[in-house]
């Protein structure tokens, strides 16, 4: 019977992550609508590193890698490779990475949660959700670092937390939790905190494994120093600086704030110092953001605000989940509450102290309720949920009452998501592709067919980055463009331009009425925001949103 069970619990572990799998994977290279300027920045780098050993600024990057001047991490350029070599330079070779490590992140959450001590019901669960939740499912379909952060956070732990099963799983949590830092700026913040937890946390055992597992120890050891000890200058460089005041709180617009607030106020200069000021700002805002994302509006009704990073108006989590993520938290947290807390289940604390510090860094960058820089905490809130899932189940003495429960709740899911996914897949995708920069592929298939005829090519930059567009959709050769007599680029105000490249010139779209095309024997070909176009120039075509409002202009003279 034993066998039979266990069989059974493998099967449905299987169709879960199998269920993983097809959601990331379906319509991959359609849905997200396209692929937006990050997205074509890794992969052409990626391509570049593959074809030359330099990104597209000659570099091979391992702190930072340069970027537009936003300085992410190197760890996407490295995964892409590999796919980009077989897939080809294309919206799968680029996003496949990532569909993978999502559906193998429903895998790991189930061992993360027997590792916590939570049950094989509660991991199957956690696992479905993690499978099938917007917060893991929308991000895990296009390029973003915290992709991969999230993966090896999860199996890091998951490894650590069955450490005594294997020795070995002790160095291999190293190396994961090591890796992590290099993928995405927030796991900098939060994996060395949460390290510094389970080392005191766990204290007592480290001599037992000195004694005993010597080798594994040193390993371990070793590697988070090989990973962690390079973070501290590149910290204090020049890049993670720049980095920093991008994101951080107290941004230029936050000081302004703060000297008009002093300026405004009605209190003796004193006060109004000690009232008005960075520490106050900064705290003040950091708890809004931190508690912020605890609200039953982020994570169940509204979700962010970045409409590349979810679905407006829907939830992070379903509507459903709400009571048993509460109930789930409330246990965690009076679990660890508790004087008389037993030794042996340090595993709840692992996950509170998890819980306190994931967020620290979403909570200290400005801004409120971004998907994208919370996902340190996942997946946690799908572990609670599943958590207080069973425990609301628990007091029921019918079994069969259980049962019935439970299949209303997945049903219940089931509902939610085939709701929420005939949105992306439609509405969303169709009402949203601008905010995916849809019409540079387009764009630049209609340059290709056309590129002979033409001696200069103006582009407007309305957009963002459209060389960068080019360089990809193209694709041009790296080695080509990185010698090119015409390239200029330049830095200026935090950021790298580029003006033109072989017959590309790149002009803000407010200049776009000034360009000129002169000279007799010169044909000229303009790319434009709509209606956007000095006088005398012919219209060749208009490339349209999914929404059928235009996005780009082409003319000719």
């Amino acid at each position: 019977m034993k066998f039979l069970f266990k069989q059974k619990l493998e099967i449905l572990l299987f169709l879960i992550v199998l269920l993983g799998f097809v959601l990331r994977f379906w319509r991959l290279d359609t849905n997200p609508p396209s692929l937006n300027w990050d997205e074509v920045s890794h992969g052409y780098n990626a391509y570049s590193i593959l074809k030359t050993g330099s990104d597209e600024w000659g570099r091979l990057p391992l702190a930072n890698f340069r970027a537009y001047g936003d300085y992410p991490l190197p760890a996407n350029l490295y995964l892409a490779i590999p796919s980009i070599s077989v897939f080809g330079l294309n919206e799968f070779g680029i996003r496949a990475p990532h569909a993978l490590l999502g559906g193998l992140t429903v895998l790991s959450c189930f061992f993360l949660v027997q590792g916590l001590g939570f049950g094989i019901w509660v991991g199957l669960l956690a696992s479905f959700l993690v499978a099938i939740d917007p917060w893991t499912l929308f991000p895990s379909r296009f390029v973003v670092q915290s992709n991969i952060s999230f993966f090896l956070i999860t199996t890091g732990l998951a490894l650590f937390l069955h450490r005594r099963k294997k020795a070995i799983f002790l160095p291999l949590a190293g190396l994961a939790l090591g890796v992590s830092v290099y993928a995405y700026h927030n796991a900098r913040i939060f994996v060395p905190l949460l390290l510094v937890s389970l080392i005191i946390l766990y204290r007592s055992e480290w001599r037992k494994w000195w004694q005993k597992r010597r080798t594994q120890f040193i390993f371990a050891a070793t590697l988070l120093l090989v990973f962690f000890l390079p973070l501290i200058p590149i910290a204090l460089g020049s890049e993670a600086q720049a980095r920093a005041q991008w994101v951080s709180i107290i941004d230029q617009g936050a000081i302004n704030h703060i000297i008009e607030s002093r300026a405004g106020s009605n209190l003796p200069p004193f006060l109004s110092r000690l009232v008005y000021n960075r520490p106050t700002y900064f705290l003040s805002h950091f708890w809004a953001n931190y508690l912020g994302y605890f609200s039953p509006r982020f994570l169940f009704f509204a979700g962010g605000t970045q409409y590349q990073f979810n679905v407006p108006g829907k939830g992070v989590l379903y509507p459903v989940e709400m009571p048993f993520f509460y109930l789930g938290l409330g246990i965690l947290v009076f679990g660890c509450l508790r004087k008389s807390f037993p030794p042996q289940k340090r595993t709840l604390w692992v996950a509170f102290l998890w819980l306190l510090l994931s967020l620290i860094p979403a909570a200290i960058t400005s801004g409120s309720g971004h998907v994208i820089r919370a996902t340190t905490v996942l997946p946690l809130p799908q572990i609670l949920v599943a958590l207080g899932f069973f425990q609301f189940c628990q007091p029921f003495k019918n079994r069969r009452v259980a049962v019935l429960f439970s299949v209303f709740f997945i049903f219940a899911i089931f509902a939610l998501a085939r709701s929420y996914l005939m949105i992306y897949f439609g509405s969303y995708r169709r009402d949203y592709s601008w905010s995916w920069q849809y019409g540079y592929k387009e764009a630049v298939y209609y340059i290709k067919q056309n590129y002979d005829r033409y001696n200069k090519i103006i582009f407007t930059k309305k957009y963002g980055e459209p060389h960068e567009f080019v360089l990809f959709y193209w694709p041009w050769d790296p080695d080509k463009y990185k010698k090119d007599e015409n390239l200029a680029r330049y830095f200026r105000t935090g950021w790298y331009w580029v003006d033109s490249f072989a017959k590309f010139e790149f002009v803000n779209d407010w200049e776009i009425k000034n360009v000129k095309c002169q000279m007799s024997n010169v044909k000229c070909l303009l790319v434009t925001s709509p209606g956007n176009y000095p006088e005398g120039w012919s219209k060749m075509k208009t490339i349209n949103f999914l929404d059928g409002k235009p996005a780009f202009d082409i003319l000719e003279k």
